[in-house]
C-alpha cells in the first residue's frame, strides 16, 4: 500500500507520463515491484498506460477519487453551521453522515454542550435498520444486507415487513426516529440532505440520552432538523 502511493506521488508530481525506470529511480522501488503494482494500479483506474510510449500517467480513477473527497468537504462546509445552531438549540449532539450502499458514515458532528450526552464518532457507521440516520439512508436507496437483522437491544426492528412500513412513512413525513433501537439509552432523529434530482447526499442527525430526548421531543426536534436539511439542499 505504502509503495502504491509512493508512485501515484512520483506521477503527480511530474505531472508528465514515466517509465517504470523512471519511477525505480524516484522511489528506490525495484523495476518489477513497480511493475506489478502499476498493473493493479491501472486496473483499478488510476494509473493509465500509454502504449505508443509504454509509460504510465495518472489515470481518471484519481479524479474520481478527488472528486468524491471535495464533494464531502463541500457538505461538511456547507452543513457545519447548521450542525452548530442545532446543538445549541436542541442541547443534543447533531450530525452529519454520508451514504453508502448498506450503511452510512459519520462525516462530522457537533456534541451536546451538556455533560450528560451521546459521543458521536468520526467514520461510525449507522446500522440501517436500527438508527434514525440508517432508516433515512432505507428510505432513499439504501439495501439493507442478506440473512436475519440483527438485535441490539429489545426494541431493535428486526421484521421486515415492520421495518419497511416505517421506511415508507420515513419518505411520506421527510424524517426519521429510532427509539432505543441500536443502544437502549439513546434515541435519535434524522433528516434527507437531497440533491435537486432528489437523490440522497447526506443526513442530517441528532441523537442523545432516551430520558431527555422523548418522543415528543424527538417530533419537535424533528421539524429544525428537517429545516434545516432542507437548507443543505437548497444550498448544493
Amino acid at each position: 500500500m505504502a509503495r502504491a502511493v509512493q508512485i501515484l506521488d512520483e506521477l503527480a508530481r511530474a505531472r508528465s507520463e514515466l517509465g517504470t525506470n523512471e519511477i525505480a529511480r524516484r522511489t528506490g522501488i525495484n523495476v518489477s515491484t513497480i511493475s506489478r503494482i502499476l498493473a493493479t494500479l491501472a486496473e483499478g483506474g488510476l494509473v493509465e498506460h500509454v502504449p505508443s510510449t509504454g509509460r504510465y500517467r495518472l489515470g481518471l480513477g484519481v479524479l474520481r477519487l478527488a472528486t468524491a473527497v471535495n464533494h464531502g468537504l463541500d457538505i461538511r462546509s456547507l452543513a457545519r453551521p447548521y450542525l452548530i445552531e442545532m446543538a445549541s438549540v436542541l442541547q443534543e449532539t447533531a450530525t452529519l453522515s454520508v451514504p453508502g450502499e448498506h450503511e452510512a458514515f459519520t462525516l462530522d458532528f457537533v456534541p451536546s454542550p451538556l455533560n450528560v450526552r451521546s459521543v458521536a464518532e468520526i467514520g461510525r457507521t449507522s446500522v440501517a435498520h436500527a438508527t434514525a440516520v440508517g432508516k433515512v439512508l432505507l428510505a432513499y436507496g439504501g439495501t439493507l444486507p442478506a440473512g436475519e437483522l440483527t438485535a441490539f437491544t429489545a426494541h431493535t426492528i428486526v421484521d421486515r415487513t415492520v421495518l419497511a412500513r416505517e421506511v415508507a412513512l420515513v419518505r411520506e413525513q421527510g424524517w426519521a426516529q429510532a427509539l432505543g433501537e441500536r443502544e437502549a439509552d439513546m434515541n435519535a432523529a434524522a433528516a434527507p440532505v437531497l440533491d435537486k434530482a432528489g437523490e440522497l447526499m447526506a443526513i442530517l442527525g441528532l441523537q442523545g440520552p432516551a430520558a431527555r430526548l422523548r418522543p415528543d421531543a424527538i417530533e419537535a426536534a424533528a421539524r429544525l432538523l428537517a429545516d434545516r436539511a432542507g437548507l443543505v439542499s437548497a444550498l448544493l
